[in-house]
Protein backbone atom coordinates (compact mmCIF):
# COMPACT_ATOMS: atom_id res chain seq x y z
CA UNK A 1 0.00 0.00 0.00
CA UNK A 2 2.57 2.81 0.82
CA UNK A 3 6.04 2.02 -0.18
CA UNK A 4 9.64 3.71 -0.38
CA UNK A 5 12.53 2.56 -2.36
CA UNK A 6 15.46 3.94 -1.55
CA UNK A 7 14.13 7.22 -0.92
CA UNK A 8 16.91 10.37 0.03
CA UNK A 9 15.41 13.87 0.43
CA UNK A 10 18.40 16.41 0.65
CA UNK A 11 17.97 20.14 1.02
CA UNK A 12 20.14 23.60 0.00
CA UNK A 13 23.43 24.03 1.86
CA UNK A 14 24.35 19.66 2.67
CA UNK A 15 21.39 19.00 4.57
CA UNK A 16 19.69 15.88 4.30
CA UNK A 17 16.85 14.99 5.94
CA UNK A 18 16.51 11.11 4.53
CA UNK A 19 19.11 8.76 3.19
CA UNK A 20 18.21 5.82 1.30
CA UNK A 21 15.06 4.72 2.53
CA UNK A 22 13.43 1.31 1.79
CA UNK A 23 10.29 0.16 3.38
CA UNK A 24 6.60 -1.32 3.11
CA UNK A 25 3.58 -0.55 4.87
CA UNK A 26 0.24 -2.84 4.40
CA UNK A 27 -3.05 -2.69 4.32
CA UNK A 28 -4.53 -1.69 7.60
CA UNK A 29 -0.89 -1.50 10.02
CA UNK A 30 -0.69 0.62 12.56
CA UNK A 31 3.17 2.04 12.57
CA UNK A 32 5.19 3.96 14.96
CA UNK A 33 8.08 6.46 13.53
CA UNK A 34 10.31 7.52 16.63
CA UNK A 35 13.46 9.09 16.69
CA UNK A 36 14.87 12.53 18.48
CA UNK A 37 14.11 15.75 16.52
CA UNK A 38 15.59 16.10 13.27
CA UNK A 39 15.58 12.15 12.77
CA UNK A 40 13.22 12.57 9.53
CA UNK A 41 10.40 11.35 11.26
CA UNK A 42 7.96 14.44 9.66
CA UNK A 43 9.93 14.25 6.47
CA UNK A 44 9.07 10.96 5.85
CA UNK A 45 5.74 11.30 6.63
CA UNK A 46 5.41 14.14 4.21
CA UNK A 47 6.08 12.16 1.65
CA UNK A 48 2.95 9.83 2.31
CA UNK A 49 0.98 12.79 1.73
CA UNK A 50 3.37 14.00 -0.62
CA UNK A 51 3.60 17.49 0.37
CA UNK A 52 7.35 16.45 -0.20
CA UNK A 53 8.91 15.11 -3.23
CA UNK A 54 12.12 12.74 -3.37
CA UNK A 55 15.69 14.30 -4.23
CA UNK A 56 15.74 10.67 -5.36
CA UNK A 57 14.12 7.12 -5.24
CA UNK A 58 10.34 6.51 -5.47
CA UNK A 59 7.57 6.70 -3.05
CA UNK A 60 3.71 4.65 -3.60
CA UNK A 61 0.94 5.34 -1.57
CA UNK A 62 -2.01 3.79 -3.48
CA UNK A 63 -1.81 3.72 -7.22
CA UNK A 64 -0.02 7.29 -6.72
CA UNK A 65 4.09 7.20 -7.71
CA UNK A 66 6.30 10.46 -6.80
CA UNK A 67 8.00 10.48 -9.40
CA UNK A 68 4.55 11.25 -11.96
CA UNK A 69 2.09 12.20 -9.91
CA UNK A 70 0.81 15.90 -10.27
CA UNK A 71 -0.54 18.57 -8.44
CA UNK A 72 -4.47 17.62 -8.97
CA UNK A 73 -3.37 13.99 -8.20
CA UNK A 74 -1.79 14.87 -5.07
CA UNK A 75 -4.93 17.07 -4.45
CA UNK A 76 -6.92 13.44 -5.01
CA UNK A 77 -4.63 11.56 -3.03
CA UNK A 78 -5.18 13.36 -0.17
CA UNK A 79 -8.79 13.30 -0.30
CA UNK A 80 -7.70 9.60 0.87
CA UNK A 81 -5.73 10.76 3.56
CA UNK A 82 -6.39 12.03 6.97
CA UNK A 83 -3.41 13.76 8.53
CA UNK A 84 -3.22 15.05 12.15
CA UNK A 85 -0.66 17.47 13.61
CA UNK A 86 0.70 18.14 17.13
CA UNK A 87 -0.79 21.61 16.82
CA UNK A 88 -4.53 20.46 16.26
CA UNK A 89 -4.77 23.50 13.31
CA UNK A 90 -8.15 23.85 14.33
CA UNK A 91 -10.16 27.08 12.61
CA UNK A 92 -10.37 28.49 15.98
CA UNK A 93 -13.43 31.08 14.47
CA UNK A 94 -15.67 27.86 14.07
CA UNK A 95 -17.53 25.40 16.11
CA UNK A 96 -16.55 21.44 16.20
CA UNK A 97 -18.84 20.94 14.02
CA UNK A 98 -18.18 23.64 11.17
CA UNK A 99 -14.08 22.42 11.67
CA UNK A 100 -14.75 19.05 10.99
CA UNK A 101 -17.51 19.65 8.13
CA UNK A 102 -14.86 22.02 6.95
CA UNK A 103 -13.30 18.67 5.23
CA UNK A 104 -16.02 17.72 3.63
CA UNK A 105 -16.99 21.04 2.26
CA UNK A 106 -13.59 22.00 0.21
CA UNK A 107 -14.04 18.08 -1.69
CA UNK A 108 -17.55 18.87 -2.56
CA UNK A 109 -19.69 16.79 -0.38
CA UNK A 110 -23.04 17.77 -0.90
CA UNK A 111 -24.48 19.27 1.78
CA UNK A 112 -27.44 17.45 2.36
CA UNK A 113 -24.59 14.46 3.77
CA UNK A 114 -22.40 16.40 5.68
CA UNK A 115 -24.41 16.99 8.94
CA UNK A 116 -24.60 12.76 9.55
CA UNK A 117 -21.26 12.26 8.09
CA UNK A 118 -20.14 15.09 11.09
CA UNK A 119 -22.04 13.83 13.54
CA UNK A 120 -21.01 10.00 13.09
CA UNK A 121 -17.39 11.38 13.17
CA UNK A 122 -18.12 13.70 16.28
CA UNK A 123 -19.45 9.89 17.91
CA UNK A 124 -16.74 8.13 16.49
CA UNK A 125 -14.09 10.11 18.75
CA UNK A 126 -16.32 10.52 21.92
CA UNK A 127 -17.17 14.03 21.75
CA UNK A 128 -20.70 13.74 20.62
CA UNK A 129 -22.26 16.46 23.09
CA UNK A 130 -19.11 19.27 21.97
CA UNK A 131 -20.48 19.89 18.44
CA UNK A 132 -21.38 23.16 18.93
CA UNK A 133 -18.23 23.84 21.61
CA UNK A 134 -15.73 26.36 19.97
CA UNK A 135 -12.23 25.06 19.87
CA UNK A 136 -11.41 27.93 23.03
CA UNK A 137 -14.05 26.30 24.69
CA UNK A 138 -11.89 22.75 24.57
CA UNK A 139 -9.24 20.91 26.31
CA UNK A 140 -6.12 19.78 24.43
CA UNK A 141 -7.18 15.98 24.37
CA UNK A 142 -10.70 17.65 23.55
CA UNK A 143 -9.43 19.94 20.53
CA UNK A 144 -7.23 17.00 19.18
CA UNK A 145 -9.79 14.96 19.20
CA UNK A 146 -11.76 17.20 16.73
CA UNK A 147 -8.93 17.33 14.49
CA UNK A 148 -8.86 13.19 14.23
CA UNK A 149 -13.00 13.65 13.45
CA UNK A 150 -11.77 16.13 10.77
CA UNK A 151 -9.04 13.70 9.33
CA UNK A 152 -11.46 10.37 9.27
CA UNK A 153 -15.01 11.80 8.15
CA UNK A 154 -13.97 10.91 4.72
CA UNK A 155 -13.13 7.32 5.80
CA UNK A 156 -9.33 7.82 4.68
CA UNK A 157 -7.63 4.10 4.03
CA UNK A 158 -4.41 5.84 5.83
CA UNK A 159 -4.09 8.05 8.67
CA UNK A 160 -1.03 9.97 9.35
CA UNK A 161 -0.69 11.21 12.70
CA UNK A 162 2.35 13.53 13.16
CA UNK A 163 2.92 14.09 17.15
CA UNK A 164 -0.20 14.13 17.58
CA UNK A 165 -0.09 13.73 21.51
CA UNK A 166 3.05 15.92 21.70
CA UNK A 167 1.37 18.84 23.19
CA UNK A 168 -0.96 16.90 25.80
CA UNK A 169 -0.81 15.81 29.04
CA UNK A 170 -0.26 12.01 30.15
CA UNK A 171 -3.99 10.99 30.63
CA UNK A 172 -5.29 13.08 27.21
CA UNK A 173 -2.20 11.17 25.59
CA UNK A 174 -3.47 7.68 26.59
CA UNK A 175 -6.60 8.84 25.56
CA UNK A 176 -5.91 10.06 22.14
CA UNK A 177 -3.65 6.80 21.72
CA UNK A 178 -6.35 4.68 22.30
CA UNK A 179 -8.52 6.72 19.97
CA UNK A 180 -6.12 5.89 16.84
CA UNK A 181 -5.82 2.09 17.90
CA UNK A 182 -9.71 1.86 17.64
CA UNK A 183 -9.37 3.74 14.10
CA UNK A 184 -6.82 1.00 13.20
CA UNK A 185 -9.26 -1.50 14.41
CA UNK A 186 -11.60 -0.61 12.25
CA UNK A 187 -9.10 -1.08 8.84
CA UNK A 188 -7.42 2.15 8.83
CA UNK A 189 -3.37 2.05 8.54
CA UNK A 190 -2.30 4.50 11.25
CA UNK A 191 1.32 6.06 10.87
CA UNK A 192 2.37 7.86 14.06
CA UNK A 193 5.21 9.64 14.44
CA UNK A 194 6.18 10.15 18.38
CA UNK A 195 8.82 10.75 21.19
CA UNK A 196 6.64 8.86 23.74
CA UNK A 197 8.98 5.83 24.44
CA UNK A 198 6.85 4.72 26.98
CA UNK A 199 3.78 5.14 24.51
CA UNK A 200 5.43 2.65 22.11
CA UNK A 201 6.44 0.31 24.69
CA UNK A 202 3.21 -0.68 26.43
CA UNK A 203 2.21 -1.15 22.36
CA UNK A 204 2.60 -3.63 20.35
CA UNK A 205 2.85 -2.07 16.87
CA UNK A 206 5.57 -2.23 14.50
CA UNK A 207 8.05 0.41 15.45
CA UNK A 208 10.33 1.55 12.72
CA UNK A 209 13.23 4.50 14.21
CA UNK A 210 15.06 6.56 12.31
CA UNK A 211 18.34 8.54 12.91
CA UNK A 212 19.89 11.09 10.88
CA UNK A 213 17.52 10.54 7.96
CA UNK A 214 18.02 6.71 8.36
CA UNK A 215 16.13 3.99 9.04
CA UNK A 216 18.26 2.18 11.87
CA UNK A 217 15.62 -0.18 13.32
CA UNK A 218 12.23 -1.70 12.40
CA UNK A 219 10.80 -4.24 14.71
CA UNK A 220 8.87 -5.87 11.34
CA UNK A 221 12.49 -6.36 9.70
CA UNK A 222 15.96 -4.66 9.32
CA UNK A 223 15.14 -1.87 6.59
CA UNK A 224 15.81 -3.27 3.02
CA UNK A 225 15.79 -6.73 4.35
CA UNK A 226 11.46 -6.21 4.44
CA UNK A 227 8.93 -7.91 2.28
CA UNK A 228 8.56 -6.53 -1.07
CA UNK A 229 5.39 -8.70 -1.84
CA UNK A 230 2.26 -5.94 -1.40
CA UNK A 231 -0.76 -7.73 0.37
CA UNK A 232 -3.25 -4.55 -0.22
Amino acid sequence: MIRFTNVTKSYGRGTTALMDVSLFIAKGEFVFFSGASGAGKSTLLRHVYMDERPTAGEVRVGGYRSIEVSRRDVAKLRRKLGIVFQDFRLLEDRTAEANIAFALEVIGTPRSKIRDRVARALHQVGLSTKGTSMPGELSGGERQRVAIARAIVNDPFVLVADEPTGNLDDRASRGVFELLAEINARGTAVLMATHDLELIRRADFRTIELADGRVIHDSAGDGESLPLVENS
